[in-house]
């Protein structure tokens, strides 16, 4: 034997009992990313599975080498849960229950018979076949992460390699019953790569939670919680650098008599003509549109390539769509309205923040003239 197996398998208790603790702290911090206890739990298993194979390698009890399978292709299942919970496509617990109970019978069986050898390549191979699927679904992920989601497929791939090597090994040297311990450089190899994968997929499992945990802060704080859409922060950082190209139009909506509504009806029934309205809003705007709630409220729609005529009708739109709503509430059916104000730059030098003051403008005076219409700036009135 080329190196110490026993000392190679006790690399792999180490760092995977290491990465195992670390997975699950990161998961009492982070307890909505559930596929840090899943890979957690696929850490611990490997682990127990390793070393079970250790003990096996001593005495080559059957039953001990079938349990040193049964724990590795348990702990593969719970990783690709883990890769599944990443990639918000959880599997349910009996498609898990029925994938190991398809994947440790046929290695159970030889086994149970005395085939240890038919048993090791199978479970090699099986083996082999999960870290492909879990390798599959991230790889189909990255565009996530484009490079650090495909080293991690290629880890699983690199180490899913070396079981199939081990299988193809002992099926060629004891096919059906092994002749002692399993001691040629297809078993160092498969240690050696497992090693290496635990720990890159490990330090890279942690990035991209890291990474994911960022980003989901961002959002949060550009995202307007009730609704869906940005907030005012979001839609100035966006905008409100550069001056806006000449075909672009700002629309700015407010809900009438919105106060009324909250004192009459409650807070629970304001937020959802709020709701309300920001389906008005989705349903009509084009997927290059830009929808954000300024406050209370207030709206604003940033339409480029958008022509006055084309912004009138859009926000007219809007604002039937929203006036034909009924929100049903214990006093009744509730009609709400909205106001809107547009206006687009001149000659494309003025800055997003003038042309919002243009709309909120526009959006005073139909507000004067009797609310439930649309108005423009500089332009002629909508009604």
């Amino acid at each position: 034997m080329l190196l110490d197996y026993n000392s190679l398998l006790l690399a792999i208790a180490f760092s995977g009992s290491s990465l195992c603790l670390t997975l699950f702290m990161a998961w009492l911090v982070s307890k909505r990313e559930r596929y840090l206890l899943a890979g957690s739990s696929a850490m611990l298993l490997v682990v127990a599975g390793a070393g079970m194979f250790a003990l096996y390698t001593i005495d080559m009890l059957p039953l001990v080498g079938l349990a040193s399978f049964a724990l590795l292709i348990l702990g593969f299942i719970a990783a690709y849960a883990a890769a599944r919970q990443f990639g918000r496509r959880e599997a349910s617990s009996r498609t898990l229950a029925l994938f190991a109970l398809a994947s440790v019978v046929p290695v159970a069986v030889p086994f149970l018979l005395g085939y240890d050898g038919l048993g090791s390549i199978l479970g090699n191979c099986i083996a082999a076949a999960i870290l492909f699927a879990v390798a599959r679904i991230y790889w189909g992920m990255r565009r996530e992460a484009p490079l650090p989601l495909a080293v991690v497929a290629a880890l699983y791939v690199t180490v899913g390699v070396s079981f199939l090597i081990c299988g193809i090994m002992i099926a060629v040297v004891s096919p059906l019953v092994l002749q002692g311990p399993l001691e040629n450089w297809a078993e160092d190899l498969n240690v050696i790569v497992s090693i290496i994968g635990i720990t890159g997929i490990g330090a890279l499992s942690l990035a991209l939670n890291q990474s994911r945990e960022a980003q989901i802060h961002r959002n949060d704080a550009l995202t307007d919680g009730l609704t869906g859409l940005l907030n005012r922060r979001a839609l100035f950082d966006r905008f409100g650098v550069e001056n806006l190209p000449a075909l672009t139009a700002v629309i700015v909506f407010d809900l009438d008599e919105f106060k009324n509504v909250n004192d009459q009806y409650g807070h629970a029934t304001g937020d959802e003509v709020l709701r309300r309205f920001t389906a008005a809003i989705t349903h009509n705007v084009r997927p290059t549109d830009v929808a954000a709630r300024l406050g209370g409220e207030e709206f604003a729609l940033v339409l480029p390539r958008c022509t006055p005529e084309m912004a009138a009708l859009m926000a007219e739109r809007i604002r039937a769509s929203f006036e034909s709503e009924v929100v049903d509430t214990d006093a009744g059916p509730l009609h709400c309205t909205v106001s809107a104000g547009f206006a687009v730059p001149d000659g494309g030098n003025a800055s997003f923040g003038s042309v919002l003051r243009g709309a909120d403008n526009a959006l005073y005076l139909a507000k004067r003239s009797g609310r439930n219409r649309v108005a423009s700036w500089g332009l002629h009135l909508v009604a």
